[in-house]
């Protein structure tokens, strides 16, 4: 189906979205089809291998016990954190692995086989299931890639999925695939980017459900930052990083007690950091369009309803009008992302991640503060430009250090290439199309060290402990 906005935000657990979420995903499908198959009772053994960055940096991530609880038949939308724990518990306790609920096999995290230097030619993210009877004989096997985003693609789908994908989109009002063509669709309906999207949203949802559907991304993002407020301490995975953002909550409530505008980005920064601890932490987030950028569009989002000019005082109306204008303004601009180029890690580094998640808060931000359909495409351009070559390369594998930070970062790169867009007519040098296609073949040339392997860069060059 064509991607949306509730397929580029979804709801799911940390702390990566192409190494948690995705492979947990890709487990449930392969449970489920052992149940629907009728061969569960059968099942004897199991093996799961792992390729790539999932093997490479997958401990750090989470992709070992997200798979284990993926094949459990868990599905990372309804999860919930204390029955993560509960479950990964017992498995390793028992050294039992209840496949699809029901079939109880002697398996552990430990049995996974690890292929880190083995690229599967899809993409760098691949894993693959087999099952076998007691007399060894193969009953059911599958291939999947994580390609970003939560995202799972069957391997020998490949093609079906890209036909059933541009055959989707033409059942849309409005298709668009790149940058020129949704400029165009606004120029000729007479309007804007977040109205042209909410048309195609309600060729399969009605806008009640769709509006419905927005604001609760919006809480889930709300409770994420609450629920991260309430921890203390230590970041889990042994590179000792202290959570900050209970400190600075505390900190900001007693110096800026009135929601001072001089302290706006304080209050940026914390809710970045909010998300992205909680993310580290495994707790519920959502991808915005990624885990490990997940702080970036809450924190814009958080600017828009507090700080862009006549939001404070505006009813709550108005307020859910903006995030639902926001999210499907940002939406559009992720589309673009996805399906032009990557929003991988691990295929194009932190600009597929933490660039794309910027270039969409701009435009959300720009679309809310009145821009025009031409402002809110460079509001996106010039985000993306200015985050352009980012690496990926996460210390000891985690989504830690320097992701945590730099969702920060890039959410302050978003609200001023938001401000500078809007200071000006729409007319740019640089066309949104132009930084999708040279971010894509950046990526292309990046070394496999800078994409999500923990070979290269701030991974190997500071010391874990």
């Amino acid at each position: 189906m064509a991607v949306g906005v509730f397929e580029l935000f979804s709801v799911g657990i940390g702390p990566s979205s192409s190494h948690t979420v995705g492979p947990m995903r890709a487990g449930a499908v392969f449970a489920r089809e052992l149940r629907e198959r009728g061969i569960l009772g059968e099942v004897a053994s199991l093996r799961v291998d792992l390729y790539g960055s999932l093997a490479a940096t997958g401990r750090g991530h989470g992709t070992f016990t997200a798979v284990l609880l993926g094949l459990e038949g868990f599905e990372p939308e309804e999860i919930l954190p204390e029955q993560v724990e509960e479950r990964l518990a017992s498995i390793a306790d028992t050294g039992r692995l209840e496949l699809a609920g029901s079939r109880e096999l002697e398996y552990g995290v430990e049995d996974m086989v690890l292929h880190p230097l083995t690229v599967l030619p899809r993409h760098t993210n691949g894993m693959r299931f087999q099952v076998a009877d007691d007399g060894g004989s193969p009953l059911h096997e599958a291939t999947f890639f994580s390609v970003g985003g939560g995202f799972i693609v069957r391997e020998g789908e490949e093609e079906a999925a890209q036909k059933e994908l541009e055959e989707s989109k033409q059942e849309l009002p409005f298709p668009f695939h790149t940058a020129a063509e949704l400029m165009g669709r606004c120029a000729s309906k007479g309007l804007s980017i977040s109205e042209i999207m909410l048309v195609n949203e309600k060729a399969s949802r009605s806008e009640e459900e769709i509006r419905a559907g927005l604001l609760h991304i919006w809480e889930v993002m709300e409770a994420c930052v609450e629920s991260s407020l309430k921890r203390e301490g230590l970041l889990p995975g042994g590179l000792k990083v202290r959570r900050r953002a209970p400190d600075w909550h505390e900190r900001l409530l007693k110096e800026d007690k009135d929601r001072d505008p001089m302290y706006w980005q304080e209050w940026v920064n914390l809710i970045a950091l909010a998300v992205n601890e909680e993310n580290a932490s495994g707790g519920r987030v959502v991808t915005a369009p990624t885990n490990g950028a997940a702080g970036i569009i809450p924190a814009v989002l958080y600017y828009a309803l507090n700080y862009a000019p006549g939001m404070k005082d505006a009813t709550q109306e108005d307020r859910d009008d903006a995030v639902v204008r926001f999210l499907l303004a940002a939406g559009a601009v992720g589309v673009l992302y996805k399906e032009q180029a990557s929003i991988s890690g691990a295929e194009v580094g932190c600009q597929g991640e933490v660039g794309s998640a910027s270039s969409m808060a701009a435009a959300g931000l720009a679309e809310v503060m009145g821009g025009t359909p031409a402002q809110v495409e460079n509001a996106a351009e010039i985000a993306m430009e200015h985050n352009l070559g980012l690496t990926c390369d996460p210390i000891g594998g985690l989504v830690q250090v320097p992701c945590i930070e730099r969702n920060a970062i890039a959410a302050a790169k978003a609200i001023n290439a938001a401000k500078m867009a809007l200071w000006g007519d729409g007319s740019h040098r640089v066309s949104l199309d132009e930084v999708i296609v040279t971010m894509r073949e950046t990526g292309r040339d990046m070394s496999s060290k800078y994409k999500e392997t923990a070979m290269g860069g701030l991974a190997v060059n500071v010391v874990e402990c």
